[in-house]
């Protein structure tokens, strides 16, 4: 049983955080990316060609976290690979002990930079989610064994802050039902849209059949806001947001505190597990948000006993 899962189903805060995309430089590029946060963090999510640009493959990333002492959660898009190919990969991730896995459809390729890229999308993520249960169960989809059945901990994405509002705590329960145990949800800058989609899951009994992870982006400039808005499919960015941290007197802090901001928020709203940290800022933006917020190290929180159980 991989630590985040045991941590989830301890009921314990639970952090995750994004590993910076990594193109070259062997294991010393990534150590670089994940030493300022270590000490903070459960697991680290290896990106699949985050936003339709390619990088290093998720899972040479997830084996180098795996290597570096680093519990990994392998990131998984429909967009790039058939069934074939995603089960290869689920299978390989097995075999040298990954246990987390993040199921996403994965945005569309004129999101990235090369929008000439055929598109695969041969599974949804609900059908990726199923794939997976399914090997964990001793079986590939067309049915042959596979013995010894890895154990997965699966997890996936939900929007809070896209349309259809109304249906994504039912997207996201179709996604337990066919495997979820966790939910990094993505990043919304709209606390009002996070508070109506958590509350529904609260209702709903989402939050206790899944671990509930609100993702915090620290940037560094309100035109990093502007692009995030005009350029992230499904996230936006209130103007009047924008707005006030370019008035402020240093915008960069100004940024750093609307992370602290939106972090806070989303840790004292009901059926909320933990955090899910993304940092673009050149400081050791995640492990100063954690101290702003004294959340304690990973291995304090591990002392320091256990909250609401989630059902794994």
């Amino acid at each position: 049983m991989s630590r985040l899962e045991q941590r989830i189903a301890a009921g314990g805060l639970v952090l995750t955080a994004e590993l910076l995309t990594i193109d070259a430089g062997g294991l010393d590029a990534v150590h670089e990316r994940f030493a300022p946060f270590e000490e903070y963090v459960d697991a680290v999510n290896a990106t699949d060609n985050t936003a339709a640009h390619a990088h290093a493959s998720a899972l040479a990333v997830a084996i180098a976290l795996k290597q570096l002492g680093v519990e990994p959660v392998m990131q998984l898009v429909c967009r790039d690979r058939n069934r074939l190919g995603l089960e290869a990969d689920i299978a390989g991730a097995a075999l040298h002990g990954i246990e987390n896995l993040c199921c996403l459809t994965g945005d569309d390729v004129t999101a990235g930079d090369e929008p000439e890229a055929r598109r695969v999308f041969d599974l949804d993520s609900l059908q990726l989610l199923a794939t997976a249960k399914a090997m964990a169960g001793g079986r590939y989809l067309s049915g042959r064994a596979l013995d010894p059945a890895p154990h997965l901990f699966l997890g996936a994405v939900e929007n809070p802050g896209a349309p259809p509002f109304e249906y994504r705590v039912d997207r996201a329960l179709k996604k337990v039902r066919a495997g979820a145990r966790f939910f990094q949800l993505q990043v919304c800058f709209q606390t009002e849209l996070l508070d109506r989609f958590l509350a529904e899951a609260v209702a709903s009994g989402l939050a206790r059949e899944a671990a509930l992870l609100p993702s915090i982006c620290l940037v560094r400039s309100p035109a990093a806001l502007r692009y995030i808005d005009a350029k992230v499919p499904g996230i936006s960015v209130p103007g009047a947001m924008i707005e006030r941290i370019e008035r402020a007197a240093d915008p960069e802090e100004a940024c750093f505190e609307l992370g602290v901001e939106l972090a806070a928020h989303a840790l004292a709203q009901p059926g909320v597990a933990g955090l899910h940290l993304i940092s673009f800022r050149r400081e050791a933006g995640i492990a100063r948000l954690c101290r702003r917020l004294e959340i304690p190290t990973r291995a304090d929180r591990e002392k320091s006993g256990n909250g609401s159980a989630v059902a794994v």
